[in-house]
């Protein structure tokens, strides 16, 4: 089960007494019996030819992976980048007379290049434009290098010189130089996924404004993702000019080898680790089959679109995801349970980027975020109008009205979900309304959701790590899964009661197991103000009282808070100074005895029964629910 979980995307699997993991052996085992195969059957030059096709489709497939699979972009035009790097490297050598060999890293620096400039242009926008734009940046590459007979050669092409090495072992040196780029590649693939970068990659595919909400910048990472793609495919083309040792526009830039790719990665499992390595063996031996077999082209786009048919009807995930749930419903895993009496205040959380501090009574105190005069309209509804709100520092502000006041749209407006209309927003002295959403996290804002959104094909510890605190290489290529941010993202874990659950999917907890994962991603961020929305919603009522606790103790550490709660009191205990909103403004703003006896307050949100001052549980009277 751990080598299934490790191919299928999951890093957490237990090690062995002497450190490696099962699934590594797997890997070790199968990656020498490639290396020695050539020695074993060194006559075998078919069989040699077929496995040197399949690496390369599967360093294809790879690099595929990375921007389609981890992020989400489709890329249907991905063999454009074989083709500029296997030109890129015959254009040079035909001029200067260099090895192909020597000069194949500059295939990959080509491409490189172009993938940035290309993604720089075409990544701002969703994905269903960048589908289209990379078919169409395969077709009109063709065509230019089609017609640029002076660099290219044209249709007729350009040839290079044999290989120096004697006919007697032929394709032998080829092969271990696929092999040896197909093993940097998966390195290269694994490492993403086991870095914050991974993490965030795998954020803008679950959900890009989520990602955008924890930090991530995701314009940065979906060009850097599209350039990582993109290097050892151009690495691979350049040596795969020399092995063609002739190269024509139809041949390096084909539609039916973008196909190839695609499918590889949707056969073996698109997103994990393995599964492209795994679907691009099987596809390239369907496809040597079909050629030897079919005995014609037609023949082989005929198998692929069966085995597309295939995949979509039958595995729509892939093989190793397939396989994991078919595993995991043979062995059910055991049953974890929230550990309700220590969650919430287990130890206390210490803050590495800001010490303890003595804060003056929030009326003295600085004013943290300030919103004024902020609009908000869908269609002809005004969901906030004209808003004036002052959260000060070391405050715990909150914010109450009935369903449909407009609380979580000014949520979404401050955190740069959504801009508003009209107004100003301005966070520690400085305007934020036209700041995207992830440079106004890096800032020390931080909020959690009414709905909880996390990632819910990413571990529980993934989750929890994954957010940006800032746009740093250091923090870009920090480990998620071992070393100091997974063992502050486990002491978060534990602080809440869910320590047991690390290795999980998130998808897979309850409603309230998700609110507590999402409350210790926030915290990860160590934020200067955090915007709760509802976070007593779908918590078990007896933690209540140690959810409070937990915000007094955080508050203590110089942590501001802005609290949307229907749970009144719990707001009254805990909250001080209080907003009340209706028809998306605030009617009323002061201390909480001041608040609960407003006439205007009781009239439009809390009823005559709250003046009187009844001593009501925290965990029983709740009002309302919503925005």
């Amino acid at each position: 089960m751990t080598a299934l979980r490790l191919v299928s995307g999951s890093l957490s699997g237990s090690l062995s007494a002497h450190g490696l993991t099962r699934s590594r052996v797997l890997v070790l085992v199968v990656s020498l019996g490639l290396l020695l195969y050539p020695v074993i059957r060194p006559y075998d030059i078919y069989p040699q030819t077929v496995m040197l096709l399949a690496f390369l489709l599967a360093i294809e497939a790879v690099s595929w992976n990375i921007i389609s699979g981890y992020t989400g972009y489709i890329s249907l035009g991905h063999s454009v980048f074989l083709g500029l790097g296997g030109y890129a490297v015959a254009i040079v050598a035909t001029r200067s007379g260099i090895n192909p060999v020597v000069l194949a890293p500059l295939g990959a620096v080509v491409v490189t290049a172009v993938a940035v400039l290309v993604g720089f242009i075409v990544l701002r926008r969703r994905s269903h434009a960048f589908v289209i734009i990379t078919i169409a940046l395969l077709l009109t590459t063709q065509a230019v290098f089609t017609n640029w007979k002076s660099l290219t050669g044209g249709s007729n092409g350009l040839t290079l010189p044999l290989p120096g090495w004697s006919n007697d072992i032929q394709a032998l040196p080829f092969y271990y130089m696929f092999l040896g780029i197909l093993g940097a590649t998966v390195l290269f693939s694994w490492q993403i996924r086991r870095r914050k970068f991974g993490t965030g990659l795998i954020a803008i595919r679950e959900d890009e404004g989520k990602a955008a909400a924890i930090g991530v910048d995701a314009a940065r990472y979906k060009v850097l993702a599209f350039a990582c793609s993109a290097f050892f495919v151009g690495l691979a083309g350049g040596v795969y000019g020399y092995y063609q040792t002739f190269l024509n526009p139809p041949g390096m830039f084909s539609i039916l080898t973008s196909v190839m790719i695609v499918l590889a990665c949707l056969i073996g499992g698109r997103g994990t680790l393995f599964g492209p390595v795994i679907g691009a063996f099987i596809l390239q031996g369907a496809n040597e089959a079909a050629t030897v077999y079919g005995g014609s082209s037609e023949a082989r786009v005929l198998l692929f679109g069966v085995v597309l048919v295939l995949v979509v009807l039958f595995m729509p995930a892939g093989l190793l995801p397939t396989l994991e749930r078919w595993w995991q419903r043979r062995h059910p895993a055991h049953t974890h349970f929230t550990n309700q009496m220590g969650a919430l205040g287990q130890g206390r959380l210490e803050f590495t980027r800001r010490l303890p501090q003595e804060m003056p009574a929030y009326r003295e105190a600085p004013v943290l975020l300030d919103v004024r005069g902020v609009s908000k309209s869908f269609g002809g509804l005004k969901a906030v109008d004209d808003a004036d709100l002052q959260v000060r520092e070391g405050s715990i502000t909150a914010l109450i009205g009935p369903n449909g006041s407009g609380k979580t749209t000014l949520f979404n407006l401050v955190t740069g979900v959504m801009r508003a209309d009209a107004g100003e927003i301005w966070f520690d002295g400085q305007r934020i309304d036209e700041l995207a959403a992830h440079r106004r996290g890096h800032l020390g804002l931080a909020r959690t959701f009414q709905v909880t959104r996390l990632f819910d094909s990413m571990t529980v510890l993934e989750n929890v790590v994954s957010p940006v605190p800032d746009t740093g290489v250091r923090t870009l290529l920090a480990d998620a899964v071992s070393g100091t941010e997974a063992e502050r993202a486990r002491h978060l874990l534990d602080y809440v009661g869910l320590g047991a659950f690390e290795s999980q999917r998130a998808g897979a907890l309850s409603y309230g197991q998700k609110k507590l994962v999402e409350l210790a991603q926030v915290l990860m961020m160590e934020p200067r103000l955090i915007l709760l929305d509802e976070p007593a919603g779908g918590i078990n009522p007896r933690l209540v009282e140690r959810l409070s606790a937990m915000i007094r103790d955080l508050n203590e550490q110089g942590v501001t808070f802005l609290v949307v709660e229907h749970n009144i009191p719990m707001v009254l205990d805990l909250c001080d100074p209080v907003y009340v909103f209706a028809r998306g403004r605030a009617i009323s703003e002061g201390p909480p005895e001041v608040v609960r006896n407003d006439p205007a307050v009781l009239d439009a949100y809390l009823g005559e029964e709250w003046a009187s001052e009844p001593e009501v549980p925290m965990v029983q009277a709740v009002v309302g629910g919503g925005d």
